[in-house]
This record gives C-alpha cells, sequence and structure tokens, in this order.
C-alpha cells in the first residue's frame, strides 16, 4: 500500500495527491509513524554529550578581547566600528549580548534539559552532580557580567513553556551557586561507576570534586565586600572539602583542528592585524623581569602594516617589547606612536598568534595557579589557615609552569622561575595588592574572570582609558555589561524590574557584590 500511495504522489496534481494520501491514511495507516520519522534523526540527546558541548561553549573568544581583557588593560584594539568596545569605553550592544546569547542559547538550555534527565537516576548521580557544578559555573559568569539575571525560571523554556523569565537578584543567584557548589561537590561519590567522558577530566570524579570546591572558592571569594562573614563561611567548606592540589587538575579545554581556539581563530583571520597587548600589561611584566612576557609577546619590529606583521620581522625578546596605549584610536594613536619611535601601529606588541594565540592553543578557566592565590588571599583575611606567602608563591610558580602547555617554546626554565619568586616575596602591608596582581597575570585571556576579580578586589591599580568618546557616565572602569536589545524588545517587564531594583542599563553600574 505504501508503494501505491507513493508512485501515485509522484504522478498525479496536487491536490488529487492529497486526496489519494488521505484515502490511504483512511485505509491503511499501518506503519504511518515509522513512515513520519526521520531514521537518522537524534530523537534524544545523551546529558553526557550535553555537557561536553556545554564545556566545550565556556572557552572564552571574541566578546572576551572586545570587553573583558580591554577592560582590565590586558589587550587592546585601536580599531573602530564594529569593534568598538571597551577600547572606547563604549556600550557596543551587539559585542556586549556575547556572554548573554553564548551561555543562555547553549549553556542554560542544555544543562537544565541534562539535569532533568539525570536528577532520578541513581546510576547517573555523578553526572547529574558535575552538570550541577557547569551550571553554577556559567550563571556565575553570566550574574558577574550582568548583575541581576533569569536563574530560577531560566532553561526551562521546552521543559515547562517559560519563554519570559523573571529575573533574580544577584545576591540569590550567588546564594544559590554556592549551595549548588557545595552541595555537588560533596555529593561527588568516585567509588561509583564513571560519569562520563567529560572533556575536562574524562569522569575524573576525584578531580571534578576538587574543581568544583575550587570554584566554591572563587564564588566566596566574590562576596569579600558585601558579606565577609558568608565568604568566610564558604571558604572553610571549600578548604575541607578539597580543592585544586597541582596543575594536573587544571580545568582545560585542549583545542584541536576540529575546534580550535575561538580566541586563535580571531587572531588568525581576518582581524590578525587589530588586537596588540595593552601598555599596562606589558610595562607591569617588563619592569618586574617577568619571564612570562617572553612566552606570550610578539613584536613585528618595523612593520608599518598588517601584511609586514610576518614571522621575518617577529621578535619575542622580552626587552623590545612595546604595548599599545588606550585613550586613543587609529588616527590619533600616531601621537603615541611618534612619541615611542615606532614605525607605525603595527610595530607594537602583539600576543603570539603562532603559540599562546594559536589555533590550538588550551583555553584555561580555572587552575591551580588561581586557587592557590585565592588561598592566599583567604589566609590574608583570616577565613583560613596557612601561610600566605607561601601559597602566593605557589600561585605565582604553578602559573608559570602552566606555559609549557603552549609548547615548548613558550616553556618557562625552572631557574628562571625561581629567580622570579625569590626576587617577587609577599610584602607585609602589600598583601592585597600583591596576590591581586598576580591574580590578573594568572587570569590572563580568561576575561570573564580577570574582569571578576579585578572589579572585587579593586587590584592592580590600573589608570582609566581616557578615550574622549566613552559612554562612561560616573566610573573610570566599565562595571557590568549591559542587557542585550533583544531581551528588553521580548522580555521588557520583567528586564525593565531588574533595572529599577539594579539601576541603569549602563556600563557603569554596580552589580550587587561590587561595592566601593
Amino acid at each position: 500500500m505504501k508503494n501505491i500511495i507513493r508512485k501515485l504522489a509522484f504522478s498525479l496534481p496536487f491536490w488529487t495527491t492529497i486526496v489519494v494520501g488521505v484515502g490511504g491514511l483512511v485505509g491503511c495507516d499501518k506503519g504511518f509513524d515509522e513512515m513520519n520519522v526521520n531514521p537518522i534523526a537524534l530523537t534524544a540527546v545523551d546529558p553526557g554529550y550535553q555537557l561536553n558541548t556545554a564545556i566545550v561553549n565556556t572557552a572564552p573568544a571574541y566578546g572576551n578581547l572586545s570587553y573583558e581583557t580591554t577592560i582590565v588593560k590586558q589587550m587592546i584594539t585601536p580599531f573602530s566600528g564594529q569593534g568598538s568596545a571597551a577600547n572606547f569605553n563604549q556600550d557596543n550592544r551587539g559585542v556586549a549580548s556575547g556572554n548573554w546569547n553564548t551561555y543562555y542559547q547553549t549553556n542554560i538550555k542544555e544543562l537544565t534539559d541534562a539535569l532533568a534527565k539525570t536528577k532520578d537516576i541513581p546510576a547517573r548521580s555523578n553526572l547529574y552532580n558535575l552538570i550541577r557544578i557547569w551550571q553554577a559555573y556559567s550563571f556565575m559568569i553570566l550574574t558577574d557580567t550582568y548583575g541581576d539575571i533569569p536563574y530560577t525560571q531560566a532553561g526551562r523554556n521546552y521543559l515547562e513553556g517559560i519563554s519570559t523569565p523573571i529575573y533574580d537578584t544577584q545576591e540569590s543567584v550567588y546564594m544559590a551557586i554556592l549551595s549548588e557548589l557545595d552541595g555537588a561537590s560533596a555529593a561527588l561519590d568516585a567509588s561509583k561507576a564513571k560519569a562520563t567522558t567529560d572533556l575536562l577530566y574524562d569522569g575524573d570524579v576525584t578531580k571534578w570534586k576538587r574543581l568544583g570546591y575550587s570554584l566554591l572558592l572563587r564564588a566566596a571569594m566574590r562576596l569579600s565586600k558585601v558579606n565577609p562573614a558568608k565568604a568566610a563561611e564558604y571558604v572553610a567548606k571549600a578548604v575541607t572539602g578539597g580543592v585544586m592540589q597541582s596543575n594536573a587538575d587544571n580545568a582545560i579545554i585542549r583545542h584541536n583542528a576540529s575546534f580550535t581556539n575561538p580566541i586563535g581563530s580571531q587572531l588568525n583571520g581576518g582581524q590578525s592585524a587589530f588586537f596588540y597587548l595593552s601598555e599596562d600589561f606589558v610595562e607591569y611584566l617588563n619592569k618586574n623581569n617577568d619571564p612570562r612576557l617572553a612566552s606570550i609577546a610578539v613584536r613585528y619590529v618595523g612593520a608599518t602594516s598588517g601584511a609586514q606583521q610576518v614571522e621575518s620581522r617577529a621578535n619575542r625578546t622580552s626587552a623590545v617589547q612595546i604595548g599599545a596605549p588606550q585613550g586613543y584610536d587609529n588616527t590619533t594613536i600616531s601621537t603615541a606612536v611618534t612619541a615611542k619611535k615606532l614605525a607605525s601601529l603595527w610595530d607594537y606588541s602583539q600576543l603570539d598568534r603562532t603559540r599562546m594565540g594559536g589555533l590550538t592553543a588550551p583555553s584555561f578557566l580555572v587552575t591551580y595557579a588561581q586557587t592557590q592565590l585565592l588561598l592566599a588571599e583567604a589566609v590574608y583575611r583570616k577565613w583560613t589557615t596557612g601561610d600566605a606567602a607561601t601559597l602566593y608563591a605557589n600561585g605565582i610558580k604553578a602559573n608559570m609552569q602552566q606555559y609549557a602547555n603552549y609548547g615548548t617554546s613558550s616553556a618557562i626554565a625552572d631557574a628562571a622561575i625561581d629567580t622570579y619568586v625569590k626576587a617577587n616575596p609577599l610584602a607585609v602591608g602589600k598583601e592585597l595588592e600583591q596576590i591581586n596582581t598576580q591574580y590578573w597575570v594568572a587570569t590572563f585571556l580568561n576575561g570573564p574572570e580577570s574582569w571578576a576579580n579585578f572589579r572585587r578586589s579593586d587590584f592592580p591599580v590600573l589608570t582609566p582609558n581616557t578615550y574622549p568618546g566613552k559612554d562612561l557616565k560616573t566610573e573610570p572602569f566599565i562595571r557590568r555589561l549591559t542587557y542585550t536589545d533583544a531581551e528588553l524588545n521580548v522580555n521588557k517587564v520583567n528586564v525593565q524590574k531588574a533595572i529599577d531594583r539594579q539601576g541603569p542599563n549602563l556600563l557603569d553600574t554596580r552589580i550587587w557584590w561590587d561595592k566601593k
């Protein structure tokens, strides 16, 4: 019967085909459901795959270059147009929406669905808790970027039909994140079957537990200005639970030809000549004889155009590196270029796109080095026990050792590491500045984290971007990114409630934990 219908469908007029098809349905419906199912289409997605999708999606990308790394003066582009953002302290909604679109459209949606699939299955309890950890991390990046956000109703359009979620206060979001990280980390059980073949630890529950508690430490430290008691409470929980023990515990996305590093793709593509290392970052590393600069930077000496940024001009020696200043565009920067006796703006130092900025360079998300530095501050604040100076030195050393992951030409010799650590001990009276300035270096290229800790700690001490066309009204630095135009149109009532509660939808409105 099926074959008869198919032959008639191809030989009769359109309207007749409909009649025959309906007649076929009435007289012969056996197997019709199977006929209308694509035999090669996915009907269900494994939650382990959804977790991996969310992990891959977390790698810092283009918006990270345009906003976060530029706000904290690690990177800079003097070019205007579509790339106008933190380089001019301007609100470019198309770029500022990057984290919002990336995390809500993929991470939160996938992870919320994956949690529903695994919640009541005892055999998948470990996977369920890995998903909880990564969802908490994703929400942390979102709320650190925008402030009040959809949380309790987020990602529930498919499951519950909620297309215009309410906005939760950042305070309530953070309390939930702390609770989730604590609960999920504690619930992980290494005696149970392997959770999944995840991209970070291949299902190693012990490493995931350390990641969860290290994220709990990070989240707790965010509260240092607004709720020190709660911060101390959760720092203690993180330490007791067990944070990262070495660089072997680092949360790293290892890119390959199938999934290239998003930053590397940007820097090796059509905008390879657009982005430069910031003057503040280069000068800090140079002033302190920091061996990391030689692993990070390249300068195409004498280049007068992007086309002349070729290997024959490349110089990776620390002493010759010159960072590009903020406060200029590509037309006004000529004054600064002349003052430094450079050939052109293309003569400034760049992130080396053949190494740290390469297509297959790894993305570091949460590291042992960062964790040690946060612990050093927690000890200084008397929220946990230990030796702050030792933790501080461990953090610097671990970060320098990470550079071997970018290739042998980026690896820093042990002797150079030891020399730097001995020459830069933690000094009495300067602990917070030193620890958090090193955190700035240890989070290079992880813009969301570097920017969040800069706002939390007020270190390093940086000079504001003085570009004259800024959108900032009251602050010298961007304190948050603005809600998207799409959200303002589609979810207007709920987003307006958040704006009324939090403050104007501007770049200089401070979020809950970012208090003066």
